[in-house]
């Protein structure tokens, strides 16, 4: 039995991703659906959706097309290659150094999360002392 398909709307759906969105990812090179219908439209398979999760996942840590792009094709090579590969322990420095980037741009983003919690304490405070002037 083969493996169901899906269409790019089912796609976007359970991704959280737009059409629009999809369809360019496709455009620069980081996903491509694995088949087309007759009618020519594009049909995906859960390894395709995951991939896509991949993206998406990397988007709000700011990482560059080019490095998203160097990222899966990292991820790729791991996946279809065997351990005694001459190149594997290479491919998996190249894995680490992007974990490591990874982890910083998570410290970064708590960090700018913390400003943003003081800054909505600071909003609820002021206006806690207003209302009861107010009173």
């Amino acid at each position: 039995m083969a493996e169901p398909t899906m269409h790019i709307g089912e796609v976007a759906e359970r991704v959280g991703l737009s059409l629009r969105t999809i369809r360019y990812y496709e455009e620069v090179g980081l996903i491509a659906p694995s088949a087309r219908s007759q009618g020519g439209f594009r049909l995906y398979l859960e390894a395709d959706v995951a991939r896509l999760q991949l993206v998406k996942d990397m988007k709000p840590l700011g990482f560059s097309l080019d490095e998203m792009r160097d990222l899966l094709g990292v991820l790729d090579k791991l996946d279809d290659t065997d351990t005694e590969d001459e190149g594997h322990d290479q491919t998996v420095e190249r894995l680490a150094m992007y974990r490591v980037a990874a982890d910083a741009r998570c410290d970064a983003l708590r960090g700018q999360l913390r400003i943003a919690e003081s800054f909505a304490g600071t909003l609820r405070n002021r206006l806690t002392t207003h209302r009861e002037r107010s009173n």
